[in-house]
């Protein structure tokens, strides 16, 4: 049964994409970030359905009037200049044929970016990428926090098999970014139902991180409560409640759970951390070898026994999104990954003062000041993990984006989104005059944009 739904599901998905291909798009981005094939039994499971929405999209790509360059700003130039060098890279690597399936994943998903950022232009459009990035994740994280309650955080919360975030570091450095996108999509929603249900999604997705038993995880989450306390409307509220939010987790958490993260400060004694730093030490003597790098794998027997001071551990992959780079593709590699983000935060930062003021347009400040909480939490909690090339990072840079090209042409004077209906609830478009006068009188004390100093 649950086959048949995924694919009944996908191939709905697919037809609706070859006259609207940015559905294409989105469903493309719900399979690669939930892979919920992945939790199929039978002939789905194995299913080349991310084939078949790339396939519509594509050909909708080609047939359809209603779309744009995706190149809309300087990200999505970075962006695509480490597409070219890694390409390069790859090329000139020490095993091309070895590294090509690896070589594949990663220019299939930048394509499929590039293609959603060509055919996303509407406020709708946003939104639904940012509410299917999210619940892609966020659901898999509220039901591994549920799990690390009911057993007392005594086993280890997974991301999706054969998935990017499979394992459990990976998984909390996602859930950790997924937060700030739903406190985004809280600030947006007009009931209150589904302001409390995305409120419960945060604490459980934060247990689950939690509770993945990650120290990755924990030092992102740390940094992202941080500045998220930074932004918020009041800092005194806002530190009291993640205070007393950061105290009710780690005191529910078993003993093996505090002995592990005590390993933090007493890394020189630990077997994974000595790894972590023989894999980084190769990397850096790698660079320095190999100007364009050694391709996709560096993970080999004979660059550790020449470049590693801890060659008798064995090979490990890099753990840092940071020194993945830097052993894959070189110096150069590193630098173009670098000013991706930071010309990220700077439209991010630029947004929220183009958007401040235009009340049509402060959903866009919350899009800019939670999208920078997000990448905080993953430049922080990356610097442990290895998760260069995972995909959430590069639509919430197209986030960030879309938004700001949406403020720019001053969309909201052109488009007219049908009012009531599923559209209200999440704040696309006004909700009916009953429940708006409802909702302003509610919120009349309502924000500068929740993020905003």
């Amino acid at each position: 049964m649950r086959d048949l739904l995924i694919i009944g599901i996908v191939l709905m998905a697919a037809l609706i994409a070859l006259r609207k291909p940015w559905i294409g798009a989105i469903l493309w981005t719900w399979l690669s970030l939930m892979n919920p094939h992945r939790y199929a039994w039978g002939f789905a499971y194995d299913a080349p359905l991310a084939a078949v929405a790339a396939g519509s999209t594509l050909l909708g790509l080609l047939m359809t009037r209603e779309r744009d360059s995706p190149f809309k700003g300087a990200p999505v130039s970075w962006f695509m200049a480490l597409s070219v060098w890694i390409t390069i890279s790859w090329l000139m690597g020490l095993d091309v044929q070895g590294d090509m399936a690896q070589w594949e994943k990663v220019m299939k998903i930048n394509l499929m970016i590039l293609v959603g950022l060509a055919l996303m232009r509407t406020k709708e459009h946003i939104f639904v990428l940012v509410w299917v990035c999210t619940l892609s994740l966020a659901l898999l994280g509220a039901k591994g926090g549920v799990f690390t309650i009911a057993n007392g955080g005594n086993y280890r919360v997974w991301g999706p098999p054969e998935s990017f975030v499979a394992d459990n570091n990976q998984f909390a450095l996602a859930l950790v970014m997924v937060i700030p996108l739903l406190r985004f999509m809280q600030l947006q929603a007009t009931a209150a139902w589904l302001r409390y249900t995305l409120l419960l999604m945060m604490l459980l997705c934060a247990a689950a991180s939690i509770g993945s038993h990650s120290r990755g995880g924990l030092l992102a989450i740390a940094g992202m409560a941080l500045l998220l306390w930074w932004r918020g409307r009041s800092r005194l509220v806002g530190g009291v409640a993640i205070a007393l939010t950061a105290f009710a987790l780690v005191t529910f958490m078993p003993e093996t759970w505090l002995s592990r993260m005590e390993t933090i400060q007493t890394y020189d004694e630990d077997t994974s951390a000595l790894g972590r730093f023989s894999a980084w030490w190769v990397s850096w003597r790698v660079a320095f070898v190999y100007p364009t790098g050694v391709g996709l794998n560096i993970a080999r027997a004979d660059l550790f026994a020449l470049y590693s001071p801890y060659a008798e551990l064995g090979t490990y992959v890099a753990h840092s999104i940071y020194f993945q780079i830097l052993g894959h593709h070189g110096f150069f590699g590193l630098f173009l990954f670098v000013m991706i983000w930071l010309s990220t935060w700077r439209w991010a930062s630029k947004l929220r003062k183009e958007a401040e003021g235009i009340p049509e347009a402060r959903w866009c400040a919350d899009m800019a000041s939670m999208g920078q909480v997000a990448l905080v939490g993953y430049l922080a909690g990356g610097a442990f993990l290895n998760l260069a090339y995972f995909d959430l990072p590069y639509y919430i840079m197209s986030m960030v984006v879309l938004a700001r090209v949406w403020v720019a042409r001053k969309a909201w004077e052109k488009e007219v989104a049908t009012p009531g209906g599923w559209r209200a609830l999440i704040g696309i478009s006004k909700p009916t005059a009953a429940a708006s006068t409802g909702r302003e009188g509610a919120r009349s004390g309502r924000r500068v944009p929740s993020g905003l100093p």
